[in-house]
């Protein structure tokens, strides 16, 4: 431990889903009689608009009335604690990383809460429907879409994540399934560049072959076990 100075985090929806944000994908992929790739695409928003803003509205609604768990807490309090760098990047939508105090924090799939003018290229914070196709306050077009990474669409700042996985001691994947590329690469990519590569999830994840280190059970015993470690050693 010594000698790790810069770390990488990706958090999933394992870290999020005991604060209640579980997927809204039900056991047979669908979402009221929809497959959520319907309804979370590019495609899908041209065909039926109303549709995809109710599921986000609904998505959006979840994320406010749910609070960060101990796993939040501890990731927040290794971000405010850690001297060197850090960079926790989660594939999540919700906003709950921030409501525990963490700021090191990059959301690669958007964010429930904001909202993205496709007119002028504005994102605004966002906590109300989308449905009535409220005008942009930033130019006044009727061009607001949820500020997420739809199937189909680049994730954010990609090239800020790479930069980090090159110059990364550690890599540590919380809570994710492994099958989501580009994010299932992380820990190859942490791995080819030297960095020392640990999972705590839940169950085996589909990449588990590529990390050092798995260690299973729930993100709100795990983590804060974890955090306690690190910053214990570094002490």
């Amino acid at each position: 431990m010594a000698a790790i100075r810069n770390i990488v985090i990706l958090t999933g929806a394992g870290v999020s889903a005991e604060s209640g944000l579980e997927t809204f994908r039900a056991a047979d992929g669908l979402w009221e009689n929809h497959r959520v790739e319907d309804v979370a695409t590019p495609e899908a928003f041209a065909r039926d608009p109303e549709l995809v803003q109710r599921f986000y509205d609904m998505r959006r609604t979840a994320i406010m009335q749910a609070q960060p768990n101990p796993a939040h807490a501890a990731l927040a309090r290794l971000d405010a604690a850690w001297p060197g760098a850090l960079l926790l990047v989660t594939q999540n939508i919700d906003d709950l990383h921030e409501r525990a105090g963490a700021t090191r924090v990059l959301h690669m799939h958007g964010e429930g809460l904001s909202a993205w003018c496709t007119a002028c290229d504005a994102r605004i914070g966002w906590s109300r429907s989308l449905l009535d196709e409220p005008p942009c306050p930033s130019c006044g077009a009727t061009a607001l879409r949820p500020d997420i990474v739809w199937f189909g669409e680049m994730p954010y700042r990609m090239d800020d994540i790479f930069d980090a996985l090159r110059e990364a001691d550690l890599f540590v994947s919380i809570g994710t399934s492994g099958a989501v590329y580009p994010a299932a690469g992380f820990v190859r990519q942490a791995r080819e560049c030297g960095a020392r590569t640990l999972e705590l999830n839940l169950e085996a994840s589909q990449g588990s072959a590529w990390f050092h280190e798995t260690r299973l059970g729930p993100a709100s015993a795990l983590v804060p076990q974890w955090v306690e470690e690190i910053l214990v050693t570094r002490s």
